[in-house]
């Protein structure tokens, strides 16, 4: 199909102007010959797939999309529109909407108007085309995210909100894929069907991301293993990322051949010769439960976005070109062609609709944006510390407790104090008796019980549908955890070391603790990260074993981090960490000094003043709050957290004989956020502040603890700061030239002095 050349002085305009007038000359000017009108449930065309009911609410979803993008485009210099990424070109992708349910968890690009217009379709009363104004007028009723984004997403037809789809959903859509039979294997109620299967949507370049390329690789993973993951990868290709062109036949060639990842291709720019193309991969998908990839044919027209002039990168007659494959005049086309439509029902319905949502547009206009930042941050990080607190001392079922401890007398508060290895492992095990729905796995974890030892008998007490390894990958450990979560199930992965964290930190900045704010508080995660970290560890690994900067945890929004140093506060603070999950939907982080797990002396060797009993089952630690050590000392008072805390009981002691001092060692506990009024109430009475932070120098948590005692007013007392130096940690005993020490501690005293 080709459209007539567009003259030179057409040159300047707008491209959304010309595909609009395009479709309508097109439209006045087709002159075949109509065939009989269909029936309902005739094929639309012969040996289509396609009855005719369906292309025709097919088309409106097309056309609804379509005149979205339009009004976007129209409105945007008005300030009454606030994005302008659109879906022309992949309409087509209405016909993977209907071919599945609503119950079908979707996560999708950023390009799925015609999708959701069609999902819209599966339920009741529900109005695609008032929902999607509000949300590109940032309305704050917009019932996706409540004005804070213009996303695809909806709570009734299972759309979790994506913001900006560069491929860092796909880990988290295979996560959820694989939860739907996880659920199964525990006993898990899901709240969707047991055959569901999870849709992915993304374009051929995000197709080459590291993060794509995770998802498909442990996908086939799990595949090899005859484990089942009903994905539906949807690539929607339409040839350029931006304006970098993908190679011609590129996306075939890279998956039409992979081993586990079956491979479907259907044409987007034609609904009668794409939908039973599409329907063989849906069925394969939900049939088989096995990861599916469906390379959907598209084209992108009318640029990126608004603001993309694609006149000054692309030559006309190649605009022109890529214009005439325009899915809607190929629908057009098959309206006219099959009789369904005459040509003034054809338009008349297409004006209807352009109508429709210009209307709603200026509907949505009128309605109130979020005024205010409380109205921005409610849904970011909600916290009911009455009803958390109560969770939190919630004691775990006593029969499971000695089913999984092995008898009454082994129960752990029945046990001598021990060190913080062991209290971890037996809050963990009592956060299993407590909760049948948690999960636990990550790298080692399981048979060997961590590298560590930490989660040692965990296995064998709860099984490996409960307890168990997974490749080598932490990013697609992260997106697992997203999708148990998405299910109702409560995990609790493991990052081996804080290094690795690094490799996959965008699974839970982009995508876990975002998910609250962009769909206003209706979707949850709730997970609790266990993280090994920090140094001293005698110089053994370098910089991946002793990585000690938090800095990429401590400026996510909504998530929380603790770090326990002690046995008891480790039992405590998890306990705290879950129920925030399971009351409030947070993503937490429990960082775990690796230096400390088997510390059993503090002053000198043998003392065994670092052991702590197990805490009683209705003990929890609110959230925010510290341990002070020696309350009425203020000659000199100590922040910090961690390795620092013993290592400042320590240098306490030496700087109490050598200066005389009363010394006040404050351990902070929660990292992020930072209790600012329990510092500033710390350092009030403080006649000198030292903070020891074992991170670095840059973008520790000693300057938030500086912060919040400045703000509070308190920035004449003298104080020092004592922080691992800018550089990563070398092997063996070049290590302790880069952290601080007792010995530093004490110097710093002194000059306080």
């Amino acid at each position: 199909m080709t459209s007539k050349p567009i003259p030179a002085r057409m040159k300047g305009l707008n491209r959304a102007e010309i595909c609009d007038q395009n479709f309508i000359e097109f439209v006045k000017e087709w002159n075949g010959q109509p065939g009989a009108k269909p029936s309902a449930g005739d094929a639309i065309l012969p040996g289509s797939a396609l009855d005719a009911r369906s292309f025709a609410e097919l088309l409106e979803s097309q056309l609804i999309s379509r005149h979205l993008d339009l009004m976007a485009r129209v409105l945007r210099v008005q300030n009454k529109v606030f994005y302008t990424i659109g879906s022309s070109g992949h309409e087509g992708n209405a016909m993977v909407a209907r071919l599945t349910r609503h119950t079908d968890p979707a996560f999708l690009h950023y390009r799925s108007g015609g999708f959701m217009a069609e999902r819209f379709r599966k339920l009741p009363g529900m109005d695609p085309v008032m929902d999607s104004a509000l949300s590109f007028a940032a309305s704050a009723e917009d019932p996706a995210s409540g004005g804070r984004h213009k996303v695809w997403g909806s709570k009734p037809l299972w759309v979790l909100p994506q913001t900006s789809t560069i491929a860092s959903h796909l880990p988290k859509a295979l996560g959820t894929a694989v939860a739907i039979e996880q659920a199964r294997r525990i006993g898990h109620a899901l709240p969707i069907p047991e055959d569901s299967i999870a849709i992915c949507s993304f374009g051929d370049a995000s197709s080459n991301h590291a993060t794509a390329q995770t998802a498909f690789n442990a996908a086939a993973w799990t595949a090899y293993q005859k484990l089942p993951a009903p994905v539906l990868f949807v690539c929607e290709d339409n040839g350029i990322g931006i304006s970098v062109k993908t190679p011609d036949g590129w996306i075939g060639r890279n998956f039409r051949d992979r081993a586990d990842l079956d491979y479907f291709h259907a044409d987007g720019l034609d609904l009668a010769n794409g939908y039973g193309q599409a329907q063989a991969a849906v069925e394969h998908c939900r049939r088989t439960r096995r990861p599916t990839f469906l390379h959907l044919r598209t084209t992108r027209i009318m640029g990126h976005a608004g603001t993309d002039f694609e006149i000054e990168w692309r030559s006309i007659e190649e605009l022109c070109a890529v214009e005439a494959t325009d899915p809607l005049l190929r629908s057009a086309a098959i309206a006219l062609e099959s009789g369904l439509m005459s040509k003034d029902d054809l338009l008349a319905l297409y004006e209807s609709t352009r109508k429709r949502c210009f209307a709603a547009a200026e509907d949505a206009d009128r309605r109130p944006r979020i005024a205010t930042l409380e109205e921005v941050m409610a849904p970011l990080a909600p916290y009911t510390p009455d009803a958390v607190a109560k969770e939190a001392a919630r004691p775990a079922p006593p029969d499971r407790r000695v089913a999984a401890f092995g008898s009454e007398d082994k129960l752990p508060e029945k046990q001598p104090p021990r060190h913080l290895a062991i209290q971890i492992n037996n809050a963990l095990h009592d956060l299993f008796c407590k909760y049948p729905e948690a999960l636990l796995f990550g790298e080692d974890v399981a048979q060997k019980g961590g590298v560590y030892t930490v989660t040692k008998g965990l296995h064998r007490t709860f099984k490996g549908s409960r307890v168990f390894n997974t490749l080598l990958d932490e990013t697609m450990i992260l997106g697992l955890a997203q999708g148990y979560a998405n299910l109702g199930m409560l995990p609790l992965p493991e990052i081996q070391y804080l290094a690795y964290f690094h490799n996959a930190c965008d699974q839970i900045r982009g995508e876990a603790a975002s998910l609250q704010f962009f769909s206003n508080d209706q979707y949850r995660n709730p997970m609790v990260v266990r993280i090994a970290g920090l140094g001293y560890q005698r110089g053994f690994g370098g910089h991946f074993h002793n990585d000690n900067s938090i800095a990429a945890l401590r400026d996510i929004p909504g998530l929380v981090v603790g770090c326990a140093s002690r046995g008891d506060d480790a039992a405590t603070m998890l306990r705290t960490l879950t129920a925030l999950a399971k009351v409030d939907g947070r993503v937490t982080v429990f960082l775990e000094p690796i230096a400390l797990y088997m510390a059993k002396d503090l002053y000198e060797a043998g003392d065994g003043q670092w052991l702590f009993p197990y805490p009683a089952q209705d003990e929890a630690m609110p959230l925010g709050e510290g341990r002070v050590y020696d309350d009425k000392a203020d000659d000199l008072v100590i922040f910090t957290y961690g390795n620092g805390v013993p290592m400042s009981l320590r240098a306490a002691r030496s700087i109490g004989k050598k200066h005389g001092w009363k010394v006040r060692v404050v351990d902070l506990r929660w990292l992020v956020p930072l209790n600012e009024t329990f510092i500033a109430e710390q350092a009030k009475t403080a006649k000198r502040i030292l903070i020891v932070d074992e991170g670095r120098h840059s973008a520790g948590v000693g300057e938030g603890v500086i912060t919040a005692i400045a703000e509070a007013g308190y920035r004449a007392r003298p104080f020092q700061r004592v922080v691992g130096a800018d550089t990563y940690t070398p092997l063996a005993g070049a290590a302790f030239l880069v952290l601080p020490g007792d010995e530093d501690i004490v110097a710093a005293a002194d000059r306080l002095a």
